[in-house]
């Protein structure tokens, strides 16, 4: 599961779209394939949020990558793409692009979108870098594997109190064997003494 880029992006309902922020992770591609990967990321981001109609999600793949498009629309005209490989899932995809527009609609003023040089947001960077980890983007999930690691030791637990189970069952059935040996013993030796008295 990876994130390679964020972007938030001007998507005007006609028009073509503008980058206004946008950070990516391209360390697992070589050095000869960064720029044009890059290239291809930029290009995909403002592909999928110009075909994403205002006040919609969607999710559109191209070869081993997914983009995760949510074009808020409204007075600013925002839309915010993440590019992920496939295993990356979509609930915390979602919430992620939420959040990114949420804060950078709160940090960055409107009046600066004409300009996209001058654009500060250093937040996307962070939030890349962060939630590489789907569980840290969704509380649902951190929650899911919380629970899948507990039902693992309670498992376990279970199993080692059957295993203790059947080792006591074996040293019940041991005791009542010796109990019945002892038995037969005793009558036998109280045979044998009866027999040969001494005087």
């Amino acid at each position: 599961m990876k994130i390679f880029s964020i972007s938030v992006v001007l998507a005007p309902p006609s028009g073509t779209c503008v980058i206004l922020s946008n950070a990516s992770d391209l360390s697992s591609f070589s050095f000869y394939q960064k720029g044009s990967v890059g290239e291809f990321m930029s290009f995909f981001s403002k592909t999928v949020a110009e075909r994403t109609p205002q006040g919609q999600r969607q999710s559109v793949q191209e070869n081993n990558y997914t983009a995760h498009v949510y074009n808020r629309g409204g007075a600013e005209q925002l839309a915010a793409v993440i590019i992920t490989d496939q295993e990356y899932p979509v609930r915390p995809a979602f919430s992620l692009l939420a959040k990114i527009l949420d804060e950078f609609t709160a940090k960055v003023p409107q009046s600066s979108y004409d300009n996209p040089a001058t654009i500060s947001f250093p937040d996307i960077n962070t939030y890349i870098q962060k939630y590489q980890d789907p569980r840290q983007a969704d509380t649902i999930m951190k929650v899911q594997q919380e629970l899948d690691e507990t039902k693992i030791v309670l498992h376990k637990t279970i199993e080692s109190v059957l295993q203790r189970g059947e080792k006591l069952d074996n040293l019940v059935d041991r005791s009542n064997a010796l109990s019945a040996q002892s038995k037969m013993f005793y009558k036998t030796a109280k045979k044998q003494n009866s027999c040969c008295v001494i005087m």
